[in-house]
């Protein structure tokens, strides 16, 4: 995520820009820039933990993911088509719902996903940095060098953007590598009998299962956020989105197949690194090793883009009056956010040393699912009052995109644990209690959210 489609996250932060904007980006550009930002580094370890809910009917769960994906991208692409306001689903959610559903968003956005899958992606680079010191996956040597990541990160991040910028950026290439290179290397060593499975799984699975994967297939509506520069969107939008989950679609299955194929039931304990163990097996000690650097450099950029990225959300909503003001100070020499860097960081941390891959995947997902429910209702409500350009898109049969990515949505979340489901249900009502004292607050000081 580029600091100029965060800084568009926050509702109302520059809008008053947004006639001023150029419209170029067009189809090819806008399907790159989604693919690059759903292509993740989740991908690299969810595979495992699929396989061991699902076993070879893994491949269930990709199709399940994917299905809710497009139905929520339509309904965002639905929306986007007509709604030209930078801020992408969060402002989305504000034009239909109100500034205080545009809040929530903000926060199950920025903070429910955002920072918790910074953290969730800390875990996974230390279950790799453990692929070659394995004292790292826990205990004091664990925590410590979380703490090493994350101060870091926020020393780059305080001493200025380019320098974090360009940490970010050097993953691009990194996290394509892995992948390209277990899916051709590897499609030579399946064993199509290890790919067969009898019957359809347990619903209770397959949901289990879709929950903790659609954490690899979340952000790549991330690609709206820059809507006022997107050139004719009515035709933009839908060729290139749907073009890019297609793609992601097709390269995530493609992975699964290959890694289930060649490594079999094994696959299900490679929880930490299963494409190193794809890539042992087909060519050896070299392969592997080659592999963990790909994912390790790709994981820890995607940290580094997170840490870039979500504290200038903090900082914008900051100054705009969401959120204390202590958030908006600036570095008196190095001219960038450091308090909000380092609260941001300070979240990241103490998420990744409290807990594992998979719960904070969860965890993310469903914060992340949330704010999808609220983009397939307020896609839903905005087709009916709100009246659209000639030629804006709109989705095939009425109203039931709408109402089927609702259900999945829904569907999905009920797989959540009493765990997740009282995070979120906290998360929620301190969210909802924090905008109306803040709002109270300002009210009382004669200011308002800007």
């Amino acid at each position: 995520m580029t600091p100029e489609k965060i800084l568009a996250q926050v509702p109302g932060a520059v809008l008053h820009a947004d006639d001023k904007l150029k419209r170029v980006i067009g189809p090819w550009g806008l399907g790159t820039s989604a693919v690059n930002i759903a292509v993740g580094a989740g991908i690299f370890v969810v595979p495992a933990f699929v396989a061991a809910i699902l076993g070879p009917a893994a491949i269930v769960a990709y199709f399940v993911c994917g299905i809710a994906g497009a139905l929520v991208l339509t309904c965002y692409i639905e929306i986007g088509s007509f709604v030209h306001r930078s801020g992408g689903g969060i402002a989305y959610v504000e034009e239909a719902f109100g500034p205080l559903m545009g809040f929530l968003a903000w926060m199950m956005y920025l903070v429910g996903y955002e920072v918790t899958a910074c953290a969730a992606l800390a875990v996974a680079l230390l279950s790799s940095l453990a692929f070659w010191v394995p004292a790292l996956g826990h205990g004091a040597p664990r925590v410590l060098t979380l703490l090493l990541v994350f101060g870091g990160l926020t020393a780059v991040n305080i001493i200025g953007v380019r320098q974090g910028l360009r940490v970010a950026v050097a993953s691009t290439v990194a996290k394509l590598v892995p992948l390209l290179l277990a899916i051709v290397a590897g499609i030579f060593f399946v064993h199509w009998h290890q790919l067969r499975w009898v019957g359809w799984p347990p619903a209770a699975k397959l949901g289990e299962a879709s929950l903790i994967l659609f954490f690899a297939f979340q952000g790549i509506e991330e690609a709206l956020a820059p809507s006022a520069e997107i050139r004719d969107p009515a035709r933009t939008v839908p060729r290139a989105m749907f073009g890019a989950t297609g793609t992601v679609i097709l390269l995530y299955v493609a992975l699964q197949l290959v890694s289930q194929g060649v490594l079999g039931g094994q696959l299900a304990q490679q929880t930490t690194a299963p494409l190193a163990a794809v890539a042992g097996r087909v060519v050896g000690v070299a392969g592997s090793t080659l592999v963990m650097i790909g994912v390790a450099v790709s994981i820890f950029g995607s940290l580094a883009g997170g840490l870039l990225s979500t504290p200038r959300a903090f900082f914008l909503a900051a100054e705009d009056g969401m959120l204390p003001r202590a958030l908006a100070q600036v570095h008196p020499r190095f001219r960038t956010p450091h308090v909000a860097i380092l609260t941001v960081a300070t979240l990241m941390f103490l998420l990744a040393a409290s807990g594992g891959f998979k719960h904070l995947a969860i965890l993310s997902s469903t914060s992340i699912l949330c704010v999808y429910l609220a983009i397939c209702l307020g896609a839903l409500k905005l087709r009916y009052t709100r009246k659209r350009e000639p030629g804006a898109f709109r989705a095939p049969g009425g109203p039931l995109i709408g109402i089927l990515g609702s259900i999945m949505v829904i569907w999905l979340l009920s797989h959540s644990t009493r765990v997740e489901v009282r995070a979120l249900s906290g998360s929620l009502a301190v969210s909802i209690a924090y905008f109306f004292a803040r709002r109270w607050y300002l009210k009382r000081r004669g200011e308002t959210i800007r």
